[in-house]
């Protein structure tokens, strides 16, 4: 083996690493909840999600913490929250990369014969899974994207 002085190196990039976001700070959550908000209220609209299933998919939040939200984005979230939101805008960029809009927008509510739907919506499926479930459905469209 080479010693370490002769190994080649890595160039030196001038763009800075970037971590994971520390979602346990509150300056973190409060950078992000405003957009994380605005997207998640958004793409319940494209998927025409329901009121009582969007709550679900927050976590099973109360009505009046979900219309908080609904009316006033700048209310921070939860770690758990943000994480949820970003498995959904994840699987919602996958599906548009995958598909055309409607397809897109629609495909949530589609019965899917995937086993892992068993018949069933991937709506349905995330919202009885929560974030394991988030987890698979967002494997699952990156695999089928390729990356």
């Amino acid at each position: 083996m080479a010693p370490a002085h002769a190994r080649p190196r890595y160039p030196r990039t001038a763009v800075p690493a970037v971590g994971l976001p520390d979602l346990s700070t509150r300056e973190t959550r409060e950078r992000l909840s405003p957009a994380a908000l605005r997207g998640f209220f958004s793409i319940m609209d494209r998927w025409q999600v329901r009121d009582d299933i969007a709550r679900q998919l927050l976590g099973g939040i109360s009505n009046g913490t979900f219309y908080e939200m609904k009316r006033d984005a700048s209310r921070v979230c939860s770690a758990d929250e943000l994480t949820r939101v970003s498995y959904l805008i994840g699987i919602f960029k996958a599906l548009n990369v995958l598909n055309g809009e409607a397809l897109a927008d629609a495909w949530m509510q589609l019965p899917n014969i995937n086993r892992l739907f068993g018949g069933g919506t991937p709506l349905e499926y995330v919202t009885r899974g929560g974030i394991p479930a988030m987890d698979q459905v967002r494997r699952l469209l990156d695999a089928r994207r390729g990356v």
